[in-house]
């Protein structure tokens, strides 16, 4: 008697998944109305156009910076004053009215006592000469405070090319600490002595160390 076939979709009296049965079994799970991959497809959508939409600002942004049309704020603005000078006008006071320190931070011996004699011989009042440590570069640093503003602007008219600094003090005192590039007071008879205001070519071109207060005299040896 001939022994029947056996069936090949039936393996020890299990059904046997065929390929085309898997295959229609993933296709019914990825229909289009399928709620969870729906979902998912909306989310990834939503993602892609908010990351292009970050792309594209980021772009527009750098653009206008970039063209001067947009400014970001800084925080140096609010650290120090926008402008270090004084924007007064002076009346240029009396040499005897002014009361005159003079340092020299450079190697060149003698300097601080011989651009005091000349100040000695315009009238000014002389006080300390002495050699001092700076970091100033330049010609010459005037130092005073808010009280000796004026005095500072007459003897910046006798000193061609420094630059004013302002300090603390409170009397009306003026320092002048010379350096590297000083060369000569002007004449006598050349000094202008009309109304101004005081110079501070630091703010236009780099002349001086970037530290707020680059000069702070201090008595040394032989000047």
């Amino acid at each position: 008697m001939a022994r029947k076939p056996k069936d090949a979709n039936v393996l020890h009296g299990h059904h046997v998944v065929t390929g085309p049965e898997l295959r229609a079994t993933f296709e019914a799970a990825g229909e289009p109305d399928n709620p969870i991959r729906l979902r998912r497809r909306v989310v990834h959508g939503v993602v892609l156009v908010l990351l292009l939409g970050l792309i594209v600002a980021a772009v527009i942004t750098a653009l206008a910076i970039m063209d001067g049309r947009l400014k970001l704020p800084t925080t140096e603005a609010g650290d120090e004053p926008a402008a270090v000078c004084p924007a007064a006008t002076f009346d240029y006071k009396p040499n005897d009215q002014i009361n005159l320190n003079v340092y020299n931070s450079t190697s060149r011996p003698g300097l601080a006592r011989s651009v005091a004699d000349e100040f000695l011989a315009r009238k000014f009042v002389v006080g300390a000469v002495a050699n001092t440590d700076a970091g100033y570069r330049g010609v010459a640093a005037v130092v005073s405070g808010a009280a000796g503003q004026s005095a500072a602007f007459s003897v910046q008219r006798n000193l061609p090319g420094s630059d004013y600094f302002q300090d603390g003090r409170t009397d009306a005192s003026v320092d002048v600490i010379l350096a590297g590039d000083y060369e000569a007071l002007t004449a006598p008879e050349l000094v202008d002595q009309t109304p101004g205001q005081l110079s501070c070519p630091r703010e236009s071109r780099r002349i001086a160390d970037d530290d707020k207060w680059p000069v702070i005299p201090t008595a040394g040896a032989t000047p």
